[in-house]
């Protein structure tokens, strides 16, 4: 094989954490994210919370109409991004090639390692067997000679899967495929090829790029074409984990609510904030990605004077990108922020008033400590579960 990649994603990572850390969550539908009775959305849920109807980004007034006994948790990302962290380093392990996406998935370039690990389905099965000797945690992984691919086919076996589309194989791969697996492809997206007459993946296949062009534009067109016929429409390019990190969040539906954006943002904000402090790096550049329902994309950067330290210096700056590049009006698909440059080591001397950096930095390393120990979980007031909503107990002390 010319080219070989790994999508390697952790099933319903949170709330498989979660259960992991307290065995009486095992079994149970947990759903992690913003309390019931409060604004917000589903971070994670469990197959069990799915069995329900929840899932990710649902409203958690939605999820908790469907799943009224469920155990709904916050987000402890220290604890995720710890346990994160961990895994990835067993990733490298196996390729000195590893894209981390998000927190719960990477792409693992494994191109010239059949030598030492065997054929793709042999290296999936001990790099499987890894992970859950170490984490007690089960991965869902797609093998294909793209990333594209890779990506659809992890989530065709989920949980605790594996499906390898061989090279050459994968137009055919996509044709068996219904048009909502086209990921990428929104809800908006997918009524306007159903209004076209278009219902199937390989029907999509059979359809000009102009004709796309006309109905979708050049830049959706592109996507759309390339995507159907089992393509790189180029998704995932981007840096190695060594010298940046990034997460992004592809909404259920297009979105223009700006306050569901920036919560969004504030999530990935501590998310790289968390993950910033488990590997001992710092940053002084911020980017902003959108990804609009026209399928065009930009992203912005911003560098500052003194690195980052605080989750909330990097959420007002991407809320800054945000205010200054989001086009009035126009539907959002996809937001993603990352921290480029990173270096490693102790944070560099700051400004005049690097003295309130280095409290911040301290902080924030004992809220690690407190979720790393289990003594406890600190949340943001914004994402606090009040007793009155303690539906099934959390098992926590606040």
């Amino acid at each position: 094989m010319a080219q070989l990649f790994f999508h390697v994603d952790l099933d319903a990572f949170f709330a498989s954490v979660e259960q992991r850390d307290n065995p009486a969550y095992r079994g149970k539908p947990v759903i992690v994210g913003a309390a019931p009775g409060h604004r917000g959305v589903v971070s994670t849920c469990s197959y069990e919370a799915r069995a329900f109807g929840v899932h990710s980004a649902m409203p958690i007034s939605e999820a908790y109409k469907r799943c009224p006994k469920g155990i709904y948790l916050p987000v402890r990302m220290g604890r995720y991004a710890e346990i994160s962290r961990k895994i990835m380093r067993i990733f490298f392990d196996f390729t000195p090639d590893v894209l981390q996406l998000s927190i719960d998935e990477a792409l693992l370039t494994m191109t010239g390692t059949e030598r030492l690990w065997g054929e793709p389905d042999r290296a999936a099965a001990m790099i499987k067997r890894r992970v859950a000797d170490y984490a007690g945690l089960t991965v869902s992984i797609g093998a294909s000679a793209n990333k594209y691919v890779a990506k659809i086919a992890s989530g065709l076996r989920k949980p605790d899967g594996y499906l390898f589309v061989p090279e050459c194989g994968e137009r055919e791969f996509m044709r068996s495929l219904p048009l909502s697996k086209l990921w990428g492809a929104g809800e908006k997206t997918q009524a306007g090829l159903r209004a076209a007459g278009i219902s199937t993946v390989g029907e999509l296949q059979g359809v000009s790029l102009s004709i796309l062009e006309a109905k979708f534009g050049r830049a959706g067109a592109a996507f759309l074409h390339a995507a159907s016929l089992g393509e790189d429409p180029g998704i995932f390019a981007g840096e190695a984990k060594s010298s940046s990190m990034s997460s992004e969040r592809t909404f259920e539906r297009d979105t223009t609510d700006r306050e569901a954006v920036r919560d969004v943002l504030r999530r990935i904000a501590d998310e790289l904030a968390a993950r910033m402090c488990e590997d001992d790096l710092w940053s002084c550049t911020l980017g902003l990605k959108l990804r609009y329902g026209d399928f065009t994309s930009i992203t912005r950067q911003t560098t500052r004077a003194d690195p980052y330290v605080a989750a909330d210096e990097i959420f007002k700056d991407a809320c800054d990108l945000l205010d200054k590049n989001w086009a009035a009006g126009a539907p959002i698909r996809l937001v993603g922020a990352g921290l480029h440059n990173l270096q490693k080591g102790a944070l560099r001397q700051g400004s005049l008033f690097g003295c309130e950096d280095e409290r911040a930095e301290e902080a924030r390393r004992a809220v690690q400590e407190i979720g790393r120990k289990g003594k406890g979980t600190l949340v943001r007031a914004k994402f606090l579960k009040t007793d009155s909503h303690a539906r099934g107990g959390s098992g926590r002390g606040e």
